[in-house]
């Protein structure tokens, strides 16, 4: 894919940005540059190019407002100590932005044009890839946000003919301010996030829209997050509202909901592999909400955690529910220990023995 580059003067200055990088939060301050292609039936995909970051002017007949054909990734860029920028697994989101295509009916962007448009992002704007090497600077990042969406300005229920690709960037802190912490739960029984044949396994913002009510109820109830059940039974756990679900047994097996109707996370795929070396075995199956309250109660379950792209893995605590609780499981030793490895290859404190890491700059 041909790119071509818009030069412009630096939007932010670099006193300022450095006060961005200082405390960036999540998904507050945006890069300088943003990256966009554009697709039709006649001409594929054309137009690529690397542009000053700005707002979209849309027609407000544009199908995406009215239907929702839309997709998008979630990544990071990391800098490790000797300066050089690296993006974790960046093939594997485009495989799933290609699964995710599918089942919305959008056009296909191959993985080698996807990496290529993340990796020209990040070139243009590496001064935005924060330093994790300074002492307190803790697991700071480049977020990396492609996403696709129909473009096109029509009214009709048909897949568009115009489509148009993106990524754009944002300075990201640690995920867990002051420290990691265990996570609270709240079992929702009214709600629940993708039914067999739905959306559930693609990367589409109407499933994080669908999760947002349940969210709220969580919060009303004192808990951090939401897990969610099979719409079908109402009996196995599926994932949080943007979490993949571990449940780690006294044997030292790790138990995780099979895919179909959940997210296959990329963060995921990754713990499976990393456990697997780490000499636990996994196992992906269905997985009750009654074998989860029993097994804590028991003592069978020790541990529990959920992992996604911004919180990397983190311990879950108690489970509620209305009229109920599960207290925390007794222990977080092993989740720390495949989040430290984790994270640890992704900064390049550690030798990455499976190949994961791309390098960019």
């Amino acid at each position: 894919m041909e790119i071509s580059t818009t030069a412009s003067t630096a939007a932010v200055s670099d006193d300022r940005l450095a006060e961005i990088l200082a405390n960036p939060g999540f998904g507050l301050h945006f890069t300088d540059h943003m990256f966009t292609v554009e697709w039709t039936p006649d001409a594929g995909w054309h137009g690529a190019r690397i542009e000053p970051y700005g707002p979209l002017t849309l027609d407000p007949a544009t199908a995406v407002l009215h239907y929702a054909q839309e997709i998008f990734e979630g990544m990071k860029a990391y800098r490790h100590e000797d300066g050089s920028i690296w993006s974790f697994r960046p093939e594997e989101n485009a495989a799933r932005m290609m699964r995710s295509s599918h089942r919305l009916a959008l056009p296909v962007l191959e993985v080698d044009d996807f990496v290529q448009a993340v990796d020209a992002l990040v070139v243009a704007d590496q001064r935005w890839v924060p330093d994790s090497t300074e002492p307190g600077a803790g697991e700071k990042s480049l977020y990396l946000r492609p996403f696709m969406f129909a473009s096109e300005a029509f009214l009709g229920v048909r897949p568009a003919q115009h489509v148009t690709f993106m990524v754009i960037a944002s300075p990201a802190g640690a995920y867990f301010k002051g420290g990691i912490k265990p996570v609270t739960l709240w079992l929702t029984e009214e709600y629940t996030r993708a039914g067999r044949g739905g959306m559930g396994a693609a990367k589409t913002g109407g499933n994080y829209a669908s999760s947002l009510v349940a969210q709220q109820e969580a919060t009303a109830n004192g808990c951090d997050q939401v897990v969610f059940l099979d719409a079908q039974e109402g009996r196995y756990v599926e994932e949080l509202g943007g979490m993949n679900m571990y449940f780690v047994h006294d044997d030292g097996t790790i138990v995780t909901p099979e895919i179909g109707t959940i997210l296959e996370g990329i963060t995921r795929s990754s713990i499976i592999e990393l456990a697997g070396k780490l000499g636990h075995q996994v196992v992906e199956r269905k997985f009750s909400i009654d074998e989860w309250r029993e097994g804590v109660t028991s003592g069978r379950i020790t541990e529990v955690f959920a992992c996604g792209t911004a919180a990397v893995v983190t311990p879950v605590g108690a489970l509620k529910w209305d009229g109920g609780e599960v207290p925390a499981p007794a222990s977080t030793d092993l989740t720390m220990r495949i989040r430290q490895a984790l994270v640890d290859i992704q900064y390049g404190r550690a030798e990455d023995t499976f190949g994961w890491m791309h390098r960019i700059i």
